[in-house]
């Protein structure tokens, strides 16, 4: 039997480490990671965890440091001897290029996969990948936490009145299915075009939105260019209040002052990405994933089901 879990994490998201570690009734891991004056990055463990069930909590989010971190606190915990190393990753940074779409690209979702293997990682804690057959992407154990049971539950309790569950596109389908089945809602699909990074090109809207309330299902929110742009063509097009649910909110750019611009009334995010107080505003809310993190944690440690967390 592996001694208890410890929770250690690098910078990218101390609070929802914090909150993970409180869940468990364990403090937090004592580790340290630091930078030299030229940006080299130090780590350390300041307790022994040889022979421990090690999960570090990173989210691998730009800058780049924050991948590096994590890949460097998993070397120093198998050079450790640690027993058992879990790199707990509630946003999966790189998942966008998954395929080469066009020639001379890089796949970057397996070259990051590659990476955490290598490193030394014996299992992977996640939430809400892009595209759910990046799991193949790995030959170990990958968790899929589904963020689903936590906005489903917020917007249960919201009461909200001829409601309609929308996919902002395609490969949404299945997330925004999951979402209308929990919520006792109809779908509705937009069909678009990307003409570039970054920007897209609403073609049509597949189903009743007229005088309803839409609830729209994204997994990431970038520069927010699309998102106001669909909720803007949404309300043209007689839809009423016009909310969203997000898992991972990257804000990028311009994204925080789209969004306060435009007819969205409610975005809902997850605590997957540390969201600084300059991006807190008045529209958007957020949702902790600590207990659910911190029951996948506690099931992983003692050999427990995690998938019957969504039966």
């Amino acid at each position: 039997m592996l001694t208890n879990p410890i929770v250690f994490s690098g910078n990218s998201n101390l609070a929802l480490a914090e909150k993970v570690s409180a869940y468990l009734n364990v403090p937090k891991g004592d580790s340290v990671v630091r930078y030299f004056s030229d940006g080299e990055i130090w780590a350390r463990y300041n307790v022994n965890i040889r022979g421990a069930d090690v999960f570090i909590l990173q989210s691998t989010n730009p800058p780049a440091n924050n991948l590096m971190e994590l890949l460097i606190m998993v070397d120093a915990a198998k050079r450790a001897s640690a027993e058992r190393i879990t790199a707990v990753i509630p946003y999966f940074g790189y998942a966008r290029q998954d395929r080469k779409d066009q020639p001379r690209v890089a796949i970057t979702a397996k070259l990051v996969a590659n990476l955490l293997v290598t490193a030394g990682v014996d299992r992977i804690l996640t939430m809400d990948l892009h595209t759910p057959q990046l799991q193949g992407f790995f030959d170990i154990p990958v968790d899929h936490l589904y963020s689903a049971t936590i906005f489903a539950d917020h917007f249960r309790e919201m009461k909200i009145n001829d409601l309609t569950v929308l996919s902002p596109d395609v490969g949404g389908i299945t997330m925004a299915r999951a979402y209308a089945k929990r919520l006792g809602a109809p779908l509705a699909i937009i069909d678009k075009r990307r003409p570039k990074h970054n920007s897209a090109e609403i073609v049509n809207i597949i189903g009743d939105i007229a005088g309803r309330n839409i609830l729209m299902i994204d997994d990431i929110v970038d520069t927010a260019g699309t998102l106001c742009n669909a909720a803007q063509v949404l309300r043209e097009r007689g839809a009423q209040d016009i909310y969203v649910a997000c898992t991972h909110p990257l804000l990028s750019g311009e994204a925080v002052t789209r969004i306060a611009e435009s007819p969205i009334k409610k975005i809902i995010v997850a605590d997957t990405v540390d969201l600084p107080a300059r991006k807190s505003i008045e529209k958007i809310d957020i949702l902790t994933t600590s207990a659910l993190f911190g029951e996948a944690v506690k099931r992983i440690h003692s050999d427990e089901s995690i998938s019957s967390l969504f039966d």
